[in-house]
């Protein structure tokens, strides 16, 4: 191939996730593919005259993977903190907020700015959970990210449950229209306090005849669990007094979703705090997957997730920030560094199996192991540069303990999602940011009054 098509990316270090760090590596790319990654000085041997592009003391790393976002919701960091010590409080106010106070226009500037952030956090894939699933679509072509988009379904009515699957139905087959190669559609039955059985059932009957990946937000909260076990707590005392009915399974959420059809999807499941040893074992032979979301769960006082017993029973788990309204950042290095962290009060994680969860467990978790996830000749070319020149990480013995433990979102100098920069020196390459600044300003005075 003609040197001048190629690209080379070098660094301090490369971080490929599938293989050891390299000393004084490079990353060679044609178009959207990676075609080399070795020591500089064997990429510039197998490509002499090729653009070289030297990021000196910085760490080239494999694209951050956020496993479990709320992109619309962005404009409500920080709107629902006197919230949070009542969940279903919490859940109220924000879902009255998106659905009574925000326009059409600010829901698609919210998640937007919600998919700038990522791009600037070194985040080249998301999964994205949207009851607005069109607007995050839009939001994330515009910035040039992948992932996927989950239209949301909501219906805790058993007596509207098929009325509330046609709904979703119309928005997927809406939603196929605009899907890329890069940004892909889904299907998130929101979760178990939300959508009734017979409704669980018909999605993921569609989920599974139409090949489309599903997420769902499970075993997060005690109240769920005593919905679940009990029929009583918060969620219990709400449906009653909207005279829906339900009947209490008595069973632990992931049996509940077992007997619903949707561990039959392979599904991801979102947070998994709440889970037992049979639990776990029914994640693994069902292969579903877990997006692992610490700082939110931590924030809103619901508990830790067992990742440690995840990652050692072979359990396929990413991370995930969940929405800023609940975490306040979207960034994956410092979510990564608090998954080690909180883990190891039980078990220890190394930084390589928290850094291997940010990246390609979390390429796994979105079906996306053959594209991103890893630096390797014949995937695309999604990574990020990581600055390792500062003074919160100086020395840097292991580049990788480095980046989890010492580094932020805040360290990335750059974003590339197949082959094309997306955020580079300050700046995301596609979008009007101060225009998106000064809107969400505006929807925050909207939402404050």
């Amino acid at each position: 191939m003609p040197d001048q098509l190629i690209k080379i990316y070098s660094a301090r270090w490369v971080l490929p996730v599938a293989s050891p760090p390299i000393d004084e590596g490079a990353v060679a790319i044609e178009g959207s593919g990676i075609v080399a990654v070795d020591t500089r000085e064997k990429v510039l041997e197998q490509f002499p005259t090729a653009q070289v592009q030297d990021f000196k003391y910085a760490g080239i790393i494999a694209g951050l993977i956020n496993t479990h976002t709320h992109l619309e919701l962005t404009a409500m960091r920080g709107y629902l903190e006197k919230e949070e010590p009542n969940f279903f409080s919490w859940l109220r106010k924000l879902t009255v907020a998106r659905l009574e106070k925000m326009t059409t226009d600010d829901i698609l500037d919210s998640a937007t700015w919600g998919a700038c952030e990522a791009a600037r956090a070194g985040i080249t894939s998301v999964g994205d959970a949207s009851d607005s699933a069109a607007m995050s679509v839009s939001a994330l072509r515009a910035v040039g990210l992948r992932g996927i988009v989950f239209q949301e379904s909501f219906g805790p009515d058993p007596t509207l449950a098929m009325q509330n699957f046609e709904a979703l139905k119309t928005k997927v087959a809406a939603l196929k229209e605009n899907e890329t190669e890069r940004v892909r559609v889904g299907v998130s039955p929101h979760a178990p306090y939300t959508v009734c059985g017979r409704q669980l059932e018909l999605i993921a009957e569609f989920a599974q005849a139409e090949k489309l990946p599903l997420m769902m937000h499970a075993a997060e909260s005690a109240a769920e669990e005593s919905l679940l076990r009990e029929g009583c707590g918060l969620f219990a005392d709400g449906l009653a007094k909207r005279n829906i009915e339900w009947v209490t399974p008595k069973l632990s959420t992931i049996e509940y979703l077992k007997e619903r059809g949707i561990l039959e999807t392979e599904p991801l499941l979102a947070h998994c705090i709440r889970v037992n040893d049979g639990d776990i074992d029914a994640l693994l032979e069902s292969k579903s997957k877990v997006a692992h979301c610490p700082k939110s769960n931590a924030k809103l006082g619901h508990g830790v997730a067992p990742f440690a017993k995840f990652l050692a029973q072979g359990v396929t788990v990413g991370i995930g920030s969940d929405s800023v309204a609940s975490n306040n950042t979207c960034d994956i290095l410092e979510e990564a560094r608090f998954a080690a962290l909180t883990a190891r009060s039980n078990a220890y994680v190394t930084a390589e199996e928290v850094f291997e969860s940010a990246t390609i467990g979390g390429a796994r978790c979105l079906g996306l192991e053959q594209t991103a996830g890893e630096l390797r000749v014949g995937a695309e070319a999604d990574f990020a540069v990581l600055s390792l020149d500062g003074d919160h990480q100086l020395p840097v013995y292991d580049p990788i303990a480095a980046a989890v433990f010492a580094s932020s979102g805040r360290d990335v100098v750059m974003t590339v999602v197949a082959g094309e920069e997306v955020y580079r020196d300050g700046r995301i390459v596609n979008v009007d940011e101060e225009r998106l600044r000064a809107r969400i300003k505006e929807i925050a005075s909207k939402l404050e009054n």
